[in-house]
């Protein structure tokens, strides 16, 4: 059954499981700290529930931020740490069956909260092929990039997000093999792994969770009852006219009009958004018109907006067009693949309501295009981001102290 995008009018909320969390912690370290057989299997039990429990809110809420609003951090967040808790969910339950077969083995807390620290790791550990194909992929895409494009320091991005993922895991399982000397050096040892695993997590999480909602995203064919469509400008030729890459656009602008047109009868409006840049003869929007008139588009159906100079601006200074003309407009926006959940997050903050489209780019184009969007996406939202990366390193390192200075 497909997921209508916009259907709901409530945000998903998960204060629940932050509670059940804390709970289902605080349980854990009690018990565990009791060195008793009984209690440390049923605090494996105790955490299996809350996993479970947790994955099925994430997972619900997930679906509901889809329909609520897909162009959401949520959206990468709860499809990330949802795969992140399936991967702890099944270390605990390896560990629960130990247990059950053999309690003999497992007298204590220890093995328990060495279970937990071990699930940043054990995360990396089972996504390192993932990592390795997509680091890979990486290089190759940019490789060629360089070959039709030139050397520019935009155009080796994905080699550098690249080596950054191959030397983390490399750097994790190389460090954490050796760890000798006093319980301290240990622990610092200790200490220093789980915390990097966490920020290491965390940004895996990102993503993982931005690959999945962008692909979402993309495959989405908004409903045939817009009134609107804006089309992103994105750079011209030298004599004014079109990149390839904004031809792209027009064109799958066009495909929806047509679609549109043919499927329910009704017109939209075109609103063609980008600014005059540094050495470019005209407008980004007047080029984009020019080649929807060539192609059949009367004038009066083509809204010009040339005064913006990022996505941003295309989003806000659009609205004020559209809302010239009247209000609860239905809109679409068209734009290149790699960019629609990132123009979709930019359309919401300031409160329009658009859904998104994507033309498709040449197969070499599209994957460094895709890690400057995830850049652009870590370099926004910024205080949400650094409470949950402090959320994550505090869970580690205060975990890291509980099992050296209370289980250990």
């Amino acid at each position: 059954m497909k997921v209508r995008f916009d259907t709901l009018d409530k945000k998903p909320k998960l204060f629940d499981v932050l509670i059940v969390f804390a709970i289902t912690l605080a349980a854990v370290v009690i018990l565990s700290a009791t060195w008793g057989k009984r209690y440390t299997l049923v605090s494996a039990l105790i955490v299996d529930a809350f996993l479970l429990y947790a994955i099925a809110r994430l997972s619900v809420a997930f679906i509901g931020q889809l329909r609520y609003n897909p162009y959401s951090y949520n959206t990468i967040y709860y499809s990330g740490f949802a795969l992140f808790l399936i991967t702890v969910l099944i270390a605990n339950v390896v560990l629960t069956v130990g247990m059950i077969k053999s309690p003999e083995l497992y007298s204590n807390g220890a093995y328990l909260i060495h279970t937990l620290l071990g699930s940043a790791r054990n995360y990396m550990l089972l996504s390192a092929p993932f990592i390795l194909v997509f680091s890979i992929a990486l290089c190759v895409s940019n490789i060629s990039l360089i070959r039709h494009e030139r050397f520019r320091f935009v155009n080796v991005l994905g080699i550098i997000l690249a080596f950054l993922l191959i030397a983390g895991e490399v750097l994790l399982f190389t460090y954490d093999m050796y760890a000798s000397g006093s319980q301290k050096e240990v622990m610092l040892h200790d200490l220093f792994v789980n915390l990097f695993a966490a920020v290491y997590l965390y940004f895996e999480c990102m993503i993982i969770g931005a690959i999945i909602a962008n692909i979402i995203v993309v495959k989405y064919e908004p409903d045939k009852d817009k009134d609107f469509l804006i089309i992103l400008g994105c750079g011209l030729r030298k004599d004014g006219t079109p990149t390839p890459l904004l031809r792209g656009r027009c064109d799958r602008a066009l495909a929806f009009y047509e679609k549109q047109k043919a499927e329910t009868g009704k017109e939209l409006f075109f609103v063609t958004s980008g600014g005059q840049g540094p050495g470019e003869a005209n407008s980004e929007s007047l080029a984009m018109k020019n080649y929807l008139l060539e192609k059949g588009i009367p004038e009066e159906r083509v809204i010009e907006e040339d005064k913006s100079t990022d996505t941003l601006e295309n989003m806000k200074f659009s609205k004020a067009k559209i809302l010239e003309r009247g209000e609860n407009a239905k809109i679409v926006y068209a734009t290149t693949n790699y960019h629609v959940f990132r123009s979709g997050l930019l359309a919401r903050r300031v409160k329009m309501r658009a859904q998104g489209m994507g033309a498709k780019t040449k197969w070499y184009f599209w994957p460094n295009a895709a890690v400057r969007e995830f850049v652009g996406l870590l370099t926004a939202h910024r205080l949400k981001q650094a409470l949950i990366l402090g959320g994550i390193i505090v869970f580690y390192v205060g975990l890291t102290l509980v099992a050296y200075l209370t289980v250990f």
